[in-house]
């Protein structure tokens, strides 16, 4: 359990000021809702939210928690190289930051980054098919993804330029043999997206264990930007991001402190 007190959350909350105090609950919102959607994978994937201004500066998870033990203030801010801008009783992974890392660095529109093992993902990502288009959900992930072919765990730096040109400037990233990814101008943002991805996965996964499979016309697939516009009212993920905070306050709404 979480020993966070109210009394340290609030000294964490006035050295940083309330722009990062406000990025701390999302992220840390993020974390619990990718272990309450089941695609945690115990201690050993990464979410991490750039910072606003010119440092490059990172949150990212401690190290050795669960996703559903992580709190505002739990968080490690971290620099480009992941060592510790702000003292923290708990240790980070610099090794799982290699991807995280690069994307941020190459993509200055991405501030957050969100990594997934769940199974439905790697078993898809271990298909030659890759995503196919079967499903409403499929069409919004091809319409932005990419692949990136397995290398072994992502622990060297010659990697991360294939793993940036493979990501380009999509949403979606398929590591192939290893999980899921996806960017975002926001932390909801990077979740819904997510959530989307996963769902993909899912569908597919079930699908493939019945009969023979309907394609989606590929004529659907363009322009599917302004479709999520008209979906979204406009909002993007702003429209389901408060709904899933409110779920979180009827769980558990300690990840705000």
């Amino acid at each position: 359990m979480n020993a966070t007190t109210s009394k340290e959350s609030e000294a964490l909350r006035r050295l940083v000021g309330e722009e990062e105090w406000q990025l701390r609950q999302d992220l840390a919102a993020c974390y619990r809702l990718v272990a309450l959607y089941g695609w945690s994978d115990l201690v050993f994937t990464h979410i991490s939210a750039r910072i606003p201004g010119p440092e490059h500066h990172f949150l990212i998870n401690p190290y050795g928690l669960m996703f559903d033990e992580i709190t505002a203030s739990s968080l490690v801010k971290v620099d480009q190289h992941c060592n510790k801008v702000i003292d923290s009783p708990y240790p980070v992974n610099p090794a799982g930051f290699v991807i995280h890392s690069c994307i941020h660095e190459a993509r200055e529109d991405v501030a957050c980054v969100l990594h997934t093992h769940s199974r439905a993902g790697v078993a898809v990502s271990a298909q030659k098919c890759g995503v196919l288009p079967i499903s409403q959900q499929s069409t919004f992930v091809l319409a932005s993804l990419g692949y990136h072919d397995y290398e072994g765990v992502a622990l060297r730096d010659d990697e991360k330029p294939r793993l940036v040109a493979d990501l380009g400037h999509k949403t979606f990233l398929m590591l192939r043999n290893h999980g899921l990814l996806t960017v975002g101008k926001s932390v909801p943002e990077a979740f819904l997206s997510m959530y989307t991805f996963e769902n993909t996965c899912r569908i597919q996964i079930d699908a493939q264990a019945g009969g023979e499979l309907v394609h989606v016309d590929p004529r659907i697939l363009q322009g599917l930007a302004e479709v999520m516009k008209t979906v979204t009212a406009g909002q993007g993920a702003g429209i389901a991001w408060p709904a899933l905070l409110r779920k979180l306050d009827r769980v558990d709404p300690s990840y705000k402190l």
